[in-house]
């Protein structure tokens, strides 16, 4: 008898367990199928390659930002004059999953997944069966620990970085929303645009920078160098790891906790 009264309410509590984590899965399940703008990280960049009725198809870039303003970049290949770039803003239809780019030329529509976009027809419908993967726009890859953080520079080709209140600090951020990366070389500001890829490895697009006389020229270069050179990162405990390769870190950067 003892043994059914400890059991019974364990039986019980396992019950309930494995009612809520039911519970649970079928309502994401229902997140998933059924989008809306408070149920996903949404913003960000997306890319894709879609048919085109006379050339050889369209590169696609399109920036969703937060406060509902796109930009877009597309790329007609096949044409000479082939590059079209505007932006604007977009809205919501009334369940939250379709979005409508309010450009000039056109009012091109959207269902938006979980890190996709599919791009709908004239009349609002989702492109099905073998066509559908050509008209499905991906969403960069996005990494919480890396993005949307300030990271200040600690050690640069393995030399200690000592900042002074009479220097500019170094240090660079990754912004989630635009695939842009910024910040400043201790003299210069410097910005571009990044991807990340599988495996931890990051594309740094080519960086601009200000051109303001340097006292320490030396050290500003090899901060560019270092952007030029990187293709995979690590982010442990606060501290973010840039490198090339399996070679030790090109730089290390420390997380700015007072952002």
């Amino acid at each position: 008898m003892k043994i059914k009264k400890i059991l019974t309410p364990l039986i019980l509590a396992l019950g309930l367990i494995v009612t809520f984590s039911c519970l649970n899965n079928n309502n994401q399940k229902e997140v998933d199928e059924h989008t809306s703008i408070n149920s996903l990280d949404w913003y960000g960049v997306y890319k894709g390659l879609t048919p085109c009725a006379d050339c050889e198809g369209i590169e696609v870039k399109i920036t969703l930002k937060r406060d509902t303003t796109f930009s877009r970049v597309l790329k007609y290949l096949g044409k000479e004059e082939n590059i079209f770039v505007d932006e604007g803003s977009f809205i919501w239809d009334s369940t939250g999953s379709i979005i409508t780019l309010m450009a000039e030329s056109d009012r091109p529509m959207y269902r938006v997944g979980e890190n996709v976009l599919f791009q709908l027809d004239s009349e609002g419908n989702q492109v099905r069966g073998e066509l559908a993967p050509m008209y499905t726009i991906h969403k960069n890859r996005s990494d919480y620990s890396l993005e949307d953080k300030k990271w200040i520079l600690a050690e640069l080709n393995g030399n200690p970085i000592k900042n002074s209140s009479e220097e500019r600090t170094a240090f660079i951020i990754f912004n989630m929303e635009t695939g842009r990366f910024s910040g400043s070389n201790s003299c210069n500001r410097f910005f571009g645009e990044y991807e990340i890829l599988e495996g931890n490895k990051i594309k740094l697009g080519p960086a601009g920078a200000t051109l303001m006389a340097c006292p320490d020229a030396q050290n500003e270069q090899a901060f560019m160098d270092m952007l030029r050179l990187v293709d995979n990162f690590r982010v442990a405990d606060g501290v973010l790891s840039l490198c090339r390769a399996k070679r030790p870190p090109l730089a290390r950067f420390k997380l700015d906790i007072e952002e």
